[in-house]
C-alpha cells in the first residue's frame, strides 16, 4: 500500500496521537468501532486495517465526548505532538 494514496485506520490513529499505542488503537477500533465518511458517504467500520484518505472524515468516541476529525495527511511517522496536530482538523460535532 502506498502512503501517499491511504493507511490503515489503526495506524493513522495511532500516528496522530490519538492513541498511545497502536495495539490500543487496534483495540478500540475492533471493540467499539469507528464511522467513517468518505465522499458524502458515511458507513461503521470495527476493521482496524481499514483504508483511510486524505480528506476522509473519522467519527468515534473517547469517553464521554464523541470526536469528530478530518483527515489533512497521512504522516511518515509517528513524530512529535505538533506533527501529529498537523495531521488532522477538528471538526464541531452538530
Amino acid at each position: 500500500m502506498n502512503s501517499e494514496t491511504g493507511l490503515r485506520l489503526d495506524v493513522w490513529l495511532w500516528r496522530a496521537r490519538l492513541f498511545r499505542t497502536r495495539a490500543l488503537s487496534t483495540d478500540h477500533v475492533k471493540r467499539k468501532g469507528v464511522r467513517l465518511s468518505r465522499s458524502g458517504q458515511t458507513r461503521r467500520t470495527d476493521k482496524p486495517a481499514t483504508v483511510v484518505s486524505v480528506g476522509d472524515i473519522v467519527t468515534f468516541g473517547r469517553g464521554p465526548h464523541i470526536q469528530t476529525l478530518q483527515i489533512l495527511a497521512l504522516g511518515d511517522r509517528r513524530g512529535p505532538a505538533e506533527e501529529a496536530q498537523a495531521l488532522y482538523k477538528l471538526l464541531e460535532n452538530e
